[in-house]
């Protein structure tokens, strides 16, 4: 594209220039600050809230709810961004998830905060989509290591802060403060997106695929409800409510793929598992998400209860693993940019990640809090030479109009699998922790009923309360109900990375997707456009000084003399 085209008209191509990308860059770190901030200020605070909401048995709800909301919602968000523009969709993402987070903090029933959690996540999905989408936009696959880098570096900064913030809010104001938090947040991310990030608004031109949302809806729903019916104690694998969901899965998930095959414009391409480098990127995504967010989920509520750390500890002794995770994230994207190879990290990233899960398998009540930390350090080292890398190599291997679609693909089957994590190896936790407390409680002479109650509303701070002997069993059952969960989490691991064996390494694009697209001109010839423009600006001003003087001489100029 030449610079006289550009130039025909303000309404031609956004000139990406150092400057309006490093702009629009700021407003998609705010979004993921507000995203990425939420997921983890709950983890501390979780274990006060299922204990004055009464939900200690369904606690991986509030995990499972937001994911799940967020899962359905990816494709949507990214195929929408492909076809109507991304720009108004991160508006209405950011306001639903700010608006949830009222809901959250004024719920008075634990199943009223698990919808309003749903309704964040609904949100969620979208800041996380678009926020790596839009950076695809403007920025070539060749330079966008050193982007996503720092958004990961990000989610690890708010990863720190959130787990902090929630425990400080729980040790020294309420548990309702970790969604009040996000009131002045949301509003600043709200009013930085509404000024700085301008990309241009679409019109669909091919029918929407409404079939295939919902049908990706209802199996993704079935998934969920399948998984967590068979691994809960109430219901169980040999329930008919849980294999309807099953049957549900199987019908939903067949009816989609057939829909996909012939719609016009698909929500998910088929074509997209004909591509080799597309489909083992998101399968390391889709086994990583099952090991990683099930393990993430879980550590802070083992450090509150069987080390006895208070929340705002819990939350500081995650602080090893962000280190580990916002270092090698912002140093694997510096490197990808400057050599153009990314192959090597998932390959390390798994090997680190499967050496930090086997160190986690001999967690217990004596283990010291230091070697907590290191095996943390460790895990989260891990994770960031893998889950940015990921994202970046899916783009690349997709065309520039398919880009929205391809990210969130890739992210909807990563939450599948953190999903399916949590739900299972939460229900396999919560189901072993649920089992040693009745007993607990009932060996000290409590009914079965008076059991129950004591084990539903079990919080730190009755924790705290109990007698010195069942203390210390109530301890030594969260240890034991957990640390078992990290074997059956380790061969998701193995299989990651035989899966970064098999990645194929292709060059990484030079161009942005907004330019490929028509939609912008970067580099060299968007800096001289603007230096055309700001200086016709300036030229028009004289001008008009100079029409003004000429028609009434008492007009003087601040030109010099």
């Amino acid at each position: 594209m030449t610079t006289a085209n550009a130039l025909k008209s303000t309404s031609g191509p956004l000139l990406l220039t150092k400057r309006r990308i490093w702009i629009i860059f700021g407003a998609l770190i705010a979004g993921m600050l507000l995203s990425s901030l939420d997921q983890t200020i709950v983890s501390t605070a979780m274990p006060t809230i299922v204990g004055q909401l009464g939900g200690v048995e369904n606690q991986a709800w509030i995990t499972t709810a937001y994911l799940l909301a967020t899962t359905i919602v990816m494709p949507i968000y990214g195929k929408f961004g492909d076809v109507l523009g991304r720009r108004n969709l991160f508006l209405i993402a950011i306001a639903l998830f700010t608006l949830a987070s009222v809901g959250c903090a004024f719920s008075t029933d634990f199943w009223m905060f698990v919808v309003f959690r749903s309704l964040q996540g609904l949100g969620g999905g979208g800041l996380m989509i678009l926020s790596q989408a839009i950076i695809a936009d403007i920025v070539p696959a060749s330079e966008r290591g050193k982007y996503l880098g720092p958004l990961g570096g990000i989610f690890g900064l708010a990863a720190v802060g959130g787990p902090l913030l929630g425990g400080f809010f729980v040790d020294h104001l309420t548990w309702q403060w970790a969604f009040y938090i996000n009131i002045p947040v949301g509003i600043i991310a709200f009013i930085i997106t509404w000024f700085a990030l301008t990309l241009p608004s679409k019109r669909a031109t091919l029918r929407i695929d409404i079939a295939g949302v919902l049908l990706l809806s209802a199996a993704t729903t079935c998934l969920i409800f399948f998984t967590e019916f068979g691994g809960n104690s109430r219901h169980g694998w040999g329930a008919v409510e849980t294999w309807m969901f099953g049957v549900g899965l199987l019908l939903a998930g067949t009816a989609f793929v057939l829909v996909e095959s012939r719609a016009e414009d698909p929500i998910i391409p088929l074509s997209f598992f004909r591509n080799s480098v597309f489909v083992t990127a998101t399968a390391i995504g889709f086994v990583l998400g099952i090991a990683m967010f099930a393990a993430l989920a879980f550590v802070p509520t083992f450090l509150q209860m069987a080390s006895g750390a208070s929340a705002a500890a819990s939350g500081l002794l995650l602080l090893p693993m962000m280190v580990g995770l916002i270092g090698m994230s912002i140093i694997s994207g510096v490197a990808i940019t400057r050599t153009g190879k990314y192959k090597v990290f998932p390959i390390a990233g798994t090997l680190i990640t499967g050496v930090a899960m086997f160190c986690m398998t001999t967690l217990s009540v004596s283990t010291p809090i230091w070697l907590i930390c290191v095996f943390l350090f460790i895990f989260g080292a891990g994770l960031g030479l893998i889950m940015q890398v990921v994202v970046l190599v899916v783009q690349n291997s997709v065309p520039a109009s398919q880009v929205g679609t391809a990210t969130s693909t890739n992210n909807y089957f990563r939450e599948v699998g953190s999903a399916l994590g949590v739900a299972v190896f939460g229900a396999l936790f919560t189901s072993r922790l649920s089992e040693q407390l009745t007993g607990i409680f009932t060996g000290s002479g409590a009914s079965a009923a008076q059991a129950a109650q004591s084990t539903a509303s079990l919080d730190p701070a009755a924790l705290n309360q109990l007698p010195p002997a069942i203390h210390d069993q109530v301890v030594t059952a969260y240890a034991d109900s957990l640390a078992p969960v990290f074997w059956y989490l380790i061969p998701f691991i193995a299989i990651a990375f035989v899966l970064s064996l098999l990645l194929k390494q292709i060059p990484l694009s030079d161009v942005a997707g907004m330019v490929a697209r028509g939609e912008a001109v970067s580099g060299a010839e968007a800096e001289d456009l603007e230096a055309a423009r700001v200086a016709g600006i300036a030229e028009a001003k004289r001008d008009a000084q100079h029409a003004m003087t000429k028609a009434d001489p008492a007009v003087k100029t601040d030109a010099p003399q």
